[in-house]
């Protein structure tokens, strides 16, 4: 009898047992986030992405897990990064940079891939035009204002006439930078003469390098490897009082004496406004390309006076931030 008791006992609580066991954890819609390299360019852009997802509602590790990598400025470790999120089974990937959408295309043709800070995509062969693109890709380009920086080069320093600049062969993106430079130098009757370097630590060498080369000006056309390392060019051109002009923005705080572009802070916010229409439920295939179109102009006095340039008071009218000092601005002090 006791035994029969026992039983029913254990039949009545059986369903209570089910009631008081903790349910499993609900599991996070992930997003795979890889940069190439640290670098000022790439940093901004992971920043302003993930500050339009915070904005959104979507918070790490709250209702959304966020993975971030970076390849340390090794393509093949971008690669093992972008395999190992299809591995994981991430719902989303974010490349930031041209090589790492480069990987995360020939990893997956499924997985959303929403790219940022690309200079020009369709040579990734991410799509043919804006609307015309892969079913699970889309994103922000970010193809800088060459030939406009090349034009305030000429209204600067009119005399100019060999621009040096450095190049990363390992990036499509620094190759396709480098032949639009070329284009636009030749309209205006420039040469440009390239020093290529492979890694941030050859930064100083080849700066070294393209200053052998009698060369009257250096536009450094922005790259993931060079920006990594901008300061070291910044220091060679004040040692040799050459005018140094960047491709992104930040450089005129890293010892460029102009600039001309947009803040990828700015582009890394409108990639995670589509991040959010995506994870809404979007198809990628219906979000055109888009790309950045407010070009700004910033200017370094200092460094302009350190490097012999004097700027007409129609550039100076047109731009939008002047350093007057060496100081860099407290919004500025760290750019990782």
């Amino acid at each position: 009898m006791n035994r029969l008791r026992k039983a029913w006992i254990l039949v009545l609580l059986f369903p209570l047992l089910f009631c008081f066991c903790p349910k499993p954890p609900k599991t996070l819609y992930t997003i795979g986030i890889v940069q190439l390299i640290d670098s000022p360019t790439a940093n901004e852009t992971r920043k302003g992405l993930i500050q339009a997802l915070e904005a959104g509602g979507l918070k790490d590790g709250v209702n959304v897990q966020l993975k971030i990598r970076n390849g340390m400025g090794d393509i093949s470790e971008v690669q093992k990064i972008a395999q190992e999120f299809v591995n994981e089974k991430v719902d989303m990937i974010v490349p930031i940079s041209t090589p790492c959408l480069q990987a995360a295309l020939i990893v997956t043709q499924n997985i959303p891939v929403i790219f940022s800070s690309v200079a020009n995509p369709y040579l990734t062969r991410a799509g043919v035009s804006p609307t015309e693109h892969l079913g699970n890709v889309t994103g922000v380009s970010s193809e800088g204002p060459i030939k406009e920086t090349l034009k305030l080069i000429k209204e600067a320093l009119p005399l100019t006439k060999r621009v040096g600049t450095l190049w990363t062969p390992s990036e499509l993106n620094s190759e396709y930078y480098l032949d639009v430079a070329r284009e636009g130098a030749a309209e205006l009757g420039f040469e440009i003469i390239a020093v290529p370097v492979s890694n941030p630590s050859e930064v100083l060498l080849a700066a070294q390098v393209l200053i052998n080369k009698k060369i009257d000006v250096i536009y450094q056309i922005s790259d993931n490897t060079i920006n990594a390392s901008f300061m070291a060019l910044g220091k060679v051109a004040e040692e040799n009082g050459i005018a140094l002009f960047g491709g992104f923005l930040r450089s005129t705080e890293l010892g460029a004496c102009a600039a001309m572009g947009w803040e990828f802070f700015d582009m890394g916010y409108k990639t995670g406004q589509i991040v959010l229409r995506v994870k809404g439920g979007e198809s990628p295939v219906k979000i055109p390309f888009q790309s950045m179109t407010t070009v700004k102009l910033h200017l370094n006095q200092k460094a302009a006076e350190k490097q012999g340039v004097k700027f007409p008071d129609a550039v100076l009218k047109r731009a939008a931030e002047v350093l007057t000092s060496s100081e860099i601005p407290a919004k500025s002090r760290s750019l990782d």
